[in-house]
This record gives structure tokens, C-alpha cells and sequence, in this order.
């Protein structure tokens, strides 16, 4: 038997088209599951209306307690995260900052070694990093390759890497800028409507 315009039990209750954000607060049309009969009837379409809103609310609510579980889609539960592996909560940063600096915490996790370092560093510069031990001298230096002047949030970088090294070693960034030659095919018109700087890490 069809009820409306779909075959009776091929729907999931409360299912939506492939093209609905799944993501968002989306209303639930409940009377298309109703038989023909009730279509018109003024009381059984506010009581699906209001149930459907409901049921909306419901999976989006859902979906956003099920993105607390993973760093990259973490918002308000980016607190127990910092929790987890030992980070001061600090409301105040933008929730890609804290991001980075649980992933780094994570990738951190262990005895430190010129790799641990490295992918700590990579997880706040978005590229490839090179350590390289200096001989003799008791440090280390941080290479930025991929990434053209100084990254942004240095200063949690800097903070982790305080807390995962071994104390008694000291460190050094080395920072990658834009080449000369890479200049030339500039026209001058072109670099005036540049700052020094946007030059300096001009790609």
C-alpha cells in the first residue's frame, strides 16, 4: 500500500532528502507519511508541524554532540579536550587556536624526539617543518619550509614546545621568506600595492 507519495516502510521515520543539510535545524515534513486522508486537516497538520520541528531540533542536536568527539569539529566541547591532555582552558582564543594546540598536545604524547617536535611543530604552521640537532651545543633548530614567514599562533607554538623538550636544551626558528628572483616577474606597479612584508612571503 503507497501512503502519500512514498511506498509504506521504504522511509526512515522522520527521513529527509539526500539534498537536505543533515547539519542544520531542519523542520521535518511529517504529513507526507500520513495517509492522503489527513492532508488538509487543519489540526493534524499543526501537530506534525510542531513534531517535526521538534524532531529537528532533535538530530541537529545530535549531530552537534557527535562533532565534540573529533578536535576538527569541536566546539563547546573543546574543553574536555583540553582536559584530556593536560592544557589550560582558555575561552578567549579562537576555536582553530585551541584546535591546533590539542592536536600538537596529541602529537606530542610520549618521549620527546626530533620527530615528536616536528610534528608538534607541523600541527601549527599547516606545513612542512625540519629539526635538526645542533652538535655539541645542547639545541635545536625549527625550520619552516613550506610556509613563507613567521606562522600564526607562535606563542602556543612556543608554549608547547616549552613544555615537551627536555630542559636542559635550548632552541631556534628558522623562518623561509620569499627569494629575490621570485621578485623579478614583478612589475613595479604590482609591488607598490604590496607592504615589505606581504613581500617578503610574496609566492
Amino acid at each position: 500500500m503507497n501512503y502519500g507519495e512514498s511506498r509504506y516502510g521504504s522511509l526512515l521515520y522522520a527521513g529527509t532528502d539526500p539534498a537536505v543539510d543533515p547539519g542544520g535545524s531542519v523542520p521535518r515534513d511529517l504529513m507526507r507519511y500520513l495517509p492522503d486522508y489527513y492532508q488538509g486537516v487543519r489540526e493534524m497538520e499543526e501537530l506534525q508541524e510542531r513534531i517535526g520541528l521538534e524532531i529537528g531540533r532533535l538530530l541537529a542536536d545530535g549531530l552537534d554532540v557527535l562533532d565534540q568527539a573529533f578536535v576538527e569539529t569541536a566546539t563547546w566541547g573543546l574543553g574536555r579536550w583540553e582536559s584530556e591532555v593536560g592544557l589550560t582552558q582558555d575561552t578567549s582564543k579562537s576555536y582553530a587556536t585551541r584546535r591546533e594546540m590539542i592536536k600538537a598536545k596529541l602529537r606530542g604524547a610520549g618521549t620527546t624526539t626530533p620527530e615528536m617536535i616536528q610534528r608538534t611543530a607541523s600541527a601549527f604552521s599547516g606545513g612542512v617543518v625540519e629539526v635538526s640537532e645542533v652538535p655539541g651545543e645542547y639545541r635545536f633548530q625549527i625550520r619552516f619550509v613550506s610556509t613563507l614567514g613567521i606562522p600564526p599562533n607562535m606563542a602556543g607554538l612556543i608554549q608547547m614546545i616549552e613544555e615537551i623538550k627536555p630542559a636542559h636544551l635550548d632552541y631556534e626558528f628558522i623562518y623561509s621568506y620569499t627569494w629575490w628572483t621570485t621578485l623579478r616577474a614583478m612589475t613595479w606597479n604590482q609591488a607598490q600595492t604590496r607592504s615589505w612584508n606581504e613581500l617578503r612571503i610574496y609566492s
